[in-house]
C-alpha cells in the first residue's frame, strides 16, 4: 500500500432544491459574481432564471457559450479579461463539467499577472485564485470535487489537464433533477467518462481490497443506472446515483494507497478531442476496449480475472485469458448497448493524422511510465485498431 497526502475541501449539497442555499453559500465570498455557463440548456429547465432570482442582491456578469473541450481562446482569456475589469469577487459555474474546467482555469488566470497558459502549461504555479462555487447540470466529469479541469489550445492541438489544489471548488450543488434534461447522447458519454475515471483508476500495479471494492461497485452502478436512466430520463434514483458515482470517479477517494496508472487512456483521447474536437466520453468508450485488448499480457491479466469475475459475473472456473477476453468484449459490449459509437470513423476520425498524433501523446502524456507502458508505435496500433 502507498502513501498518500490527500485533502478533498469541497461542500457538498446534494439532493432535490438544493439550490436554495445558494445565497447562503455565496454571502462570504463576495459580491460580485462571474457567472459562467455554456450553450442557454440552463435557461430552457429555468435554472437561470431560478439563480438570479436568489442572488438578485449580488452584482453579477456573465460569461456563456463556454464549449464542450473548454477552449483558452475565447473562453479563459474572456473571463480573465471579465474577473480583472469588474475585479469579481467569486465565480459561480453552472452547468457540466466544461463549464466549471473552464472557470478553474478562469480562477487561477484571474489572480495572475502573466499569460494565463502559463499556468495551465504548468510554466508557472498560480499564487491565488479566486473561489469557485457551482451548480451541477450534468453528471460525468467530476470536476465538481476534484482540483482539476481540462482546456484546449486549437492553434496548437494541445489538450492539458492542468491540477492545482488551489482550484477545488468551495461548493458543489447538486440537484440530480436538474439532469433529467441531459440527452441520451451525453448520458452514455457521461457514463462513459465515470466508466474510465473509475478503470483508469482500477488497473494499476499495487492495490488494496477497500478500492477494488469501490471501484468494482462504482462500475455496476454506473452500468445499471445508466441503463435506467436511458430508459426513464426522470428516474430520480438512477438520475441521483449516476450523479454520485461521477463526483467520486475523479477526485482519488478510489485510488488512496494505490500504485498510480498513468490513466493512459485519458492521455489517448486527449490528443483525439484536441484534433477533433470530438465528445470525450465516446472517445473515451472507443479507446478504451482496444488498450485493454492491446496490454492485455502474462503481467496484466490478472487484473483482467479480477475485474471480470467481480464487475460482471464471469465464471471464475475459467482459463484465464477467457476470462479477461470475456470481460474486455462485455466493457465494449456495454458501450455498444448505450449507444455509443465504437469506431473512430464513426465519430470523424480517419487514418490521415494517427501518426501525427501518436506522436504527440507519446511526446506529451509520459504513457511509457504508465502501469502498462506505451511507446509511439503501440499508440499507433491501438489508435489504428480503434477506426
Amino acid at each position: 500500500m502507498q502513501n498518500f497526502d490527500y485533502m478533498t475541501p469541497t461542500r457538498l449539497i446534494f439532493g432535490e432544491g438544493s439550490v436554495k442555499n445558494l445565497p447562503a453559500v455565496m454571502a462570504p465570498l463576495g459580491k460580485k459574481i462571474l457567472l459562467t455557463y455554456g450553450g442557454g440548456s440552463i435557461k430552457k429547465i429555468g435554472l437561470y432564471d431560478k439563480v438570479k432570482e436568489l442572488l438578485r442582491d449580488f452584482e453579477i456578469y456573465e460569461l456563456s457559450d463556454i464549449q464542450p473541450n473548454p477552449k483558452y481562446d475565447p473562453s479563459v482569456l474572456a473571463g480573465v479579461k471579465i474577473c480583472k475589469e469588474k475585479d469579481i469577487d467569486v465565480i459561480l459555474a453552472v452547468g457540466g463539467g466544461s463549464v466549471l474546467d473552464c472557470s478553474k482555469a478562469i480562477a487561477a488566470g484571474a489572480k495572475y499577472d502573466g499569460d494565463p497558459w502559463d499556468l495551465i502549461s504548468y510554466k508557472a504555479k498560480a499564487k491565488a485564485a479566486l473561489p469557485i462555487v457551482d451548480i451541477l447540470t450534468l453528471a460525468a466529469t467530476g470536476s465538481e470535487y476534484d482540483c482539476g479541469g481540462v482546456i484546449s489550445r486549437t492553434e496548437t492541438n494541445d489538450k492539458i489537464g492542468y491540477m492545482d489544489s488551489l482550484l477545488f471548488p468551495v461548493c458543489s450543488i447538486l440537484d440530480p433533477t436538474y439532469t433529467f434534461s441531459v440527452s441520451k447522447k451525453q448520458t452514455a458519454a457521461g457514463c462513459a467518462d465515470a466508466m474510465n475515471h473509475t478503470i483508469e483508476q482500477y488497473f494499476c500495479g499495487d492495490s488494496t481490497l477497500l478500492n477494488d471494492g469501490f471501484c468494482e461497485s462504482m462500475l455496476k452502478s454506473l452500468m445499471a443506472n445508466t441503463k435506467i436512466a436511458l430508459e426513464n430520463p426522470s428516474d430520480y434514483r438512477a438520475r441521483a446515483e449516476l450523479m454520485l458515482c461521477c463526483t467520486y470517479g475523479c477526485n482519488g477517494i478510489l485510488s488512496l494507497g494505490n500504485s498510480p496508472s498513468g490513466w493512459p487512456c485519458h492521455g489517448i483521447e486527449h490528443a483525439l478531442s484536441a484534433y477533433y474536437d470530438i465528445t470525450h466520453g465516446e472517445g473515451l468508450a472507443i479507446i478504451t476496449p482496444r488498450w485493454m485488448r492491446f496490454i492485455l499480457n502474462d503481467k496484466t491479466v490478472d487484473r483482467f480475472v479480477k475485474y471480470g469475475v467481480n464487475v460482471f459475473g464471469i465464471d471464475s472456473g475459467l482459463e484465464k485469458f477467457e476470462i479477461a477476453n470475456r470481460a474486455i468484449d462485455e466493457t465494449y459490449g456495454f458501450f455498444q448497448s448505450i449507444e455509443i459509437p465504437m469506431h473512430l470513423k464513426e465519430v470523424g476520425i480517419d487514418e490521415s493524422r494517427i501518426k501525427e498524433m501518436a506522436h504527440h501523446i507519446a511526446v506529451n502524456e509520459g504513457l511509457e511510465n504508465a502501469w502498462a507502458p506505451l511507446t509511439e508505435d503501440d499508440l499507433v496500433k491501438i489508435l489504428t485498431d480503434s477506426l
